[in-house]
Protein backbone atom coordinates (compact mmCIF):
# COMPACT_ATOMS: atom_id res chain seq x y z
CA UNK A 1 0.00 0.00 0.00
CA UNK A 2 2.90 2.45 1.30
CA UNK A 3 4.66 1.78 -2.62
CA UNK A 4 1.59 2.75 -4.40
CA UNK A 5 1.00 5.63 -2.44
CA UNK A 6 4.48 6.91 -3.18
CA UNK A 7 3.87 6.34 -6.74
CA UNK A 8 0.69 8.05 -6.91
CA UNK A 9 2.47 10.90 -5.11
CA UNK A 10 5.26 11.11 -7.55
CA UNK A 11 2.94 11.05 -9.96
CA UNK A 12 0.72 13.78 -9.27
CA UNK A 13 4.56 15.65 -8.88
CA UNK A 14 4.96 15.37 -12.63
CA UNK A 15 2.07 16.53 -13.51
CA UNK A 16 1.80 19.55 -11.31
CA UNK A 17 5.41 19.88 -12.47
CA UNK A 18 4.30 19.88 -16.40
CA UNK A 19 1.97 23.04 -15.64
CA UNK A 20 4.13 24.96 -15.18
CA UNK A 21 5.12 24.45 -18.32
CA UNK A 22 3.83 26.75 -20.94
CA UNK A 23 4.47 24.95 -23.95
CA UNK A 24 2.43 21.77 -24.33
CA UNK A 25 4.14 18.83 -25.89
CA UNK A 26 5.41 15.34 -25.94
CA UNK A 27 8.91 15.52 -24.58
CA UNK A 28 9.50 12.17 -24.16
CA UNK A 29 12.38 10.92 -27.11
CA UNK A 30 14.70 13.05 -28.66
CA UNK A 31 14.12 16.93 -29.91
CA UNK A 32 12.34 17.34 -32.58
CA UNK A 33 14.59 18.59 -35.30
CA UNK A 34 12.95 22.43 -36.13
CA UNK A 35 12.20 25.10 -33.73
CA UNK A 36 9.16 27.80 -33.35
CA UNK A 37 8.11 30.54 -31.28
CA UNK A 38 4.93 32.54 -31.29
CA UNK A 39 3.94 36.27 -30.99
CA UNK A 40 0.69 38.03 -30.68
CA UNK A 41 1.29 41.13 -32.32
CA UNK A 42 -2.18 41.59 -33.74
CA UNK A 43 -3.37 45.21 -32.73
CA UNK A 44 -6.20 44.94 -30.64
CA UNK A 45 -5.93 41.04 -30.99
CA UNK A 46 -7.53 38.87 -27.90
CA UNK A 47 -5.23 36.33 -26.23
CA UNK A 48 -4.52 33.50 -27.98
CA UNK A 49 -3.28 29.98 -27.97
CA UNK A 50 -1.10 29.01 -30.83
CA UNK A 51 -1.23 25.46 -32.46
CA UNK A 52 0.60 23.76 -35.31
CA UNK A 53 -2.30 21.57 -37.39
CA UNK A 54 -3.89 20.29 -34.02
CA UNK A 55 -1.10 20.33 -31.66
CA UNK A 56 -1.46 23.07 -29.02
CA UNK A 57 2.03 24.61 -28.71
CA UNK A 58 1.39 27.26 -26.04
CA UNK A 59 -0.16 27.56 -22.99
CA UNK A 60 -0.61 29.26 -20.05
CA UNK A 61 -0.40 28.05 -16.25
CA UNK A 62 -3.17 27.76 -14.38
CA UNK A 63 -3.86 26.37 -10.76
CA UNK A 64 -7.22 25.35 -11.51
CA UNK A 65 -6.59 22.00 -12.79
CA UNK A 66 -8.26 23.72 -16.16
CA UNK A 67 -7.22 25.00 -19.28
CA UNK A 68 -6.32 29.06 -18.31
CA UNK A 69 -8.32 31.17 -20.71
CA UNK A 70 -5.65 33.72 -20.29
CA UNK A 71 -3.69 33.03 -23.70
CA UNK A 72 -0.31 35.02 -24.99
CA UNK A 73 -2.03 38.50 -24.95
CA UNK A 74 -1.08 41.43 -27.64
CA UNK A 75 2.59 42.72 -27.11
CA UNK A 76 3.39 38.91 -25.75
CA UNK A 77 5.35 35.90 -26.72
CA UNK A 78 4.41 32.48 -26.54
CA UNK A 79 6.44 30.00 -23.99
CA UNK A 80 8.42 32.82 -22.63
CA UNK A 81 10.40 33.33 -25.20
CA UNK A 82 11.49 29.79 -25.86
CA UNK A 83 11.23 28.35 -29.00
CA UNK A 84 9.15 25.10 -29.09
CA UNK A 85 10.20 21.87 -30.93
CA UNK A 86 7.94 20.86 -33.61
CA UNK A 87 8.59 18.18 -36.25
CA UNK A 88 9.65 19.22 -40.01
CA UNK A 89 6.55 19.05 -42.08
CA UNK A 90 4.22 21.10 -43.56
CA UNK A 91 1.34 22.97 -40.79
CA UNK A 92 -1.58 24.80 -40.91
CA UNK A 93 -0.21 27.77 -37.92
CA UNK A 94 -3.24 28.88 -35.99
CA UNK A 95 -3.72 31.69 -33.00
CA UNK A 96 -7.28 30.37 -31.31
CA UNK A 97 -9.14 32.79 -28.92
CA UNK A 98 -7.85 31.37 -25.22
CA UNK A 99 -11.38 33.29 -23.67
CA UNK A 100 -14.59 31.48 -23.04
CA UNK A 101 -16.38 34.00 -25.22
CA UNK A 102 -15.50 32.23 -28.77
CA UNK A 103 -13.22 29.66 -27.13
CA UNK A 104 -11.37 27.66 -29.56
CA UNK A 105 -11.93 30.30 -32.19
CA UNK A 106 -9.23 30.33 -35.29
CA UNK A 107 -8.47 34.52 -35.46
CA UNK A 108 -5.32 33.73 -37.49
CA UNK A 109 -4.06 30.95 -39.82
CA UNK A 110 -0.90 30.45 -42.18
CA UNK A 111 0.02 27.56 -43.99
CA UNK A 112 3.94 26.65 -43.74
CA UNK A 113 6.48 24.15 -44.14
CA UNK A 114 8.70 23.86 -41.57
CA UNK A 115 12.29 22.71 -42.63
CA UNK A 116 14.32 20.25 -40.90
CA UNK A 117 16.87 21.84 -38.45
CA UNK A 118 15.56 25.32 -39.37
CA UNK A 119 14.24 28.03 -36.96
CA UNK A 120 11.32 30.05 -37.60
CA UNK A 121 8.80 32.57 -35.89
CA UNK A 122 4.88 32.95 -36.48
CA UNK A 123 3.60 36.45 -35.88
CA UNK A 124 -0.13 37.83 -35.76
CA UNK A 125 -0.03 41.12 -37.06
CA UNK A 126 -1.60 44.22 -37.84
CA UNK A 127 -5.36 45.14 -36.91
CA UNK A 128 -7.66 42.50 -35.63
CA UNK A 129 -11.34 42.45 -37.06
CA UNK A 130 -13.84 42.90 -34.42
CA UNK A 131 -16.38 42.14 -37.41
CA UNK A 132 -14.64 39.60 -39.27
CA UNK A 133 -12.83 38.56 -35.99
CA UNK A 134 -10.09 37.56 -37.37
CA UNK A 135 -6.12 39.05 -37.70
CA UNK A 136 -3.14 38.88 -40.03
CA UNK A 137 -0.31 36.54 -39.55
CA UNK A 138 3.06 35.49 -41.36
CA UNK A 139 6.04 33.21 -40.94
CA UNK A 140 10.18 34.40 -41.21
CA UNK A 141 12.61 32.18 -41.06
CA UNK A 142 15.60 32.92 -38.27
CA UNK A 143 18.40 32.12 -40.39
CA UNK A 144 21.05 33.31 -37.37
CA UNK A 145 24.40 32.08 -37.77
CA UNK A 146 24.76 27.98 -36.36
CA UNK A 147 28.73 29.28 -35.04
CA UNK A 148 28.31 31.88 -32.75
CA UNK A 149 31.59 34.35 -32.31
CA UNK A 150 31.00 34.96 -28.78
CA UNK A 151 32.75 38.81 -29.33
CA UNK A 152 29.67 39.74 -30.61
CA UNK A 153 25.92 39.90 -30.60
CA UNK A 154 23.62 39.23 -33.34
CA UNK A 155 20.58 41.72 -34.16
CA UNK A 156 18.05 41.49 -37.03
CA UNK A 157 14.61 43.47 -37.56
CA UNK A 158 10.84 41.98 -38.23
CA UNK A 159 8.23 44.48 -39.43
CA UNK A 160 4.95 43.72 -38.02
CA UNK A 161 3.02 47.04 -38.61
CA UNK A 162 0.75 46.80 -41.67
CA UNK A 163 0.29 50.36 -42.06
CA UNK A 164 4.18 51.31 -42.00
CA UNK A 165 6.58 51.53 -45.47
CA UNK A 166 9.52 49.27 -45.25
CA UNK A 167 11.65 50.56 -43.09
CA UNK A 168 15.64 50.19 -41.76
CA UNK A 169 16.84 49.64 -37.91
CA UNK A 170 19.64 52.01 -36.58
CA UNK A 171 21.50 51.02 -33.93
CA UNK A 172 23.51 53.94 -32.21
CA UNK A 173 25.68 52.71 -29.42
CA UNK A 174 25.25 55.04 -26.16
CA UNK A 175 29.29 54.92 -25.37
CA UNK A 176 30.98 55.23 -28.30
CA UNK A 177 27.78 57.16 -30.40
CA UNK A 178 28.45 54.88 -33.50
CA UNK A 179 25.80 54.31 -35.53
CA UNK A 180 25.07 51.19 -37.46
CA UNK A 181 22.61 50.23 -39.75
CA UNK A 182 20.78 46.94 -38.92
CA UNK A 183 20.32 45.55 -42.50
CA UNK A 184 18.22 46.83 -45.11
CA UNK A 185 14.66 48.72 -45.71
CA UNK A 186 12.49 45.77 -44.28
CA UNK A 187 8.52 45.82 -45.90
CA UNK A 188 5.88 44.64 -43.84
CA UNK A 189 5.35 40.60 -43.02
CA UNK A 190 9.12 40.47 -43.83
CA UNK A 191 12.81 40.10 -41.57
CA UNK A 192 16.04 41.67 -42.34
CA UNK A 193 19.13 39.84 -42.25
CA UNK A 194 21.05 39.22 -38.65
CA UNK A 195 23.69 41.93 -38.31
CA UNK A 196 26.75 41.56 -36.19
CA UNK A 197 27.08 44.47 -33.25
CA UNK A 198 29.86 45.13 -30.64
CA UNK A 199 28.04 44.30 -27.03
CA UNK A 200 26.93 47.36 -25.14
CA UNK A 201 23.54 49.44 -24.33
CA UNK A 202 22.26 51.10 -27.94
CA UNK A 203 19.51 53.60 -28.57
CA UNK A 204 17.20 52.06 -31.79
CA UNK A 205 15.17 54.04 -34.30
CA UNK A 206 13.46 52.97 -37.68
CA UNK A 207 13.11 55.10 -41.00
CA UNK A 208 11.78 55.32 -43.73
CA UNK A 209 13.77 55.08 -47.04
CA UNK A 210 15.57 58.54 -47.40
CA UNK A 211 14.38 60.09 -44.07
CA UNK A 212 16.19 61.36 -41.17
CA UNK A 213 13.63 61.43 -39.21
CA UNK A 214 12.87 58.66 -36.65
CA UNK A 215 9.64 56.77 -37.15
CA UNK A 216 9.57 54.33 -34.06
CA UNK A 217 12.45 55.01 -31.51
CA UNK A 218 13.41 52.98 -28.29
CA UNK A 219 16.38 53.70 -25.78
CA UNK A 220 18.70 51.99 -23.64
CA UNK A 221 18.64 48.46 -25.21
CA UNK A 222 21.58 46.20 -24.30
CA UNK A 223 23.10 43.45 -26.49
CA UNK A 224 25.61 40.88 -24.96
CA UNK A 225 28.03 39.37 -26.71
CA UNK A 226 27.05 35.80 -28.08
CA UNK A 227 23.30 36.19 -27.91
CA UNK A 228 20.85 36.98 -30.78
CA UNK A 229 18.34 39.15 -30.97
CA UNK A 230 15.19 40.20 -33.12
CA UNK A 231 13.99 43.55 -32.73
CA UNK A 232 10.24 43.86 -34.00
CA UNK A 233 7.99 46.95 -34.46
CA UNK A 234 4.38 46.18 -33.60
CA UNK A 235 1.62 48.85 -33.38
CA UNK A 236 -0.02 51.36 -35.55
CA UNK A 237 1.93 53.59 -37.08
CA UNK A 238 -0.13 56.69 -36.88
CA UNK A 239 -0.56 56.50 -33.25
CA UNK A 240 1.50 59.74 -31.65
CA UNK A 241 1.06 58.99 -27.90
CA UNK A 242 3.67 57.62 -26.11
CA UNK A 243 1.65 55.16 -24.08
CA UNK A 244 -1.50 54.19 -25.82
CA UNK A 245 -0.90 50.41 -26.01
CA UNK A 246 -1.54 50.19 -29.77
CA UNK A 247 1.49 52.99 -30.28
CA UNK A 248 4.33 51.87 -32.71
CA UNK A 249 6.82 50.01 -30.50
CA UNK A 250 9.87 47.83 -30.71
CA UNK A 251 9.99 44.47 -29.22
CA UNK A 252 13.17 42.83 -28.03
CA UNK A 253 13.26 38.97 -27.96
CA UNK A 254 16.07 37.04 -27.70
CA UNK A 255 16.55 34.20 -30.06
CA UNK A 256 19.61 32.34 -28.28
Amino acid sequence: MHTYRALAALLLLVVVGGCDKTAVQEIAGPAAAARIKFFNFGVGAPAVNFYANATKMTAISSTTGGESTNGVTYGSVGSGGFYASIVPGSYSLEGKISATADKDLAIAKVTATIADGKSYSFYMSGPYSTTAKTVDGFVVEDPFVSTIDYSVAYVRFVNAISNANPMTLYATNTTTSAQVAVGGPVAYKAGGAFTSLPGGVYDLATRYAGSTTNAIVRTAVSFSPGRVYTIGARGDITITSTTATNRPFLDNTANR
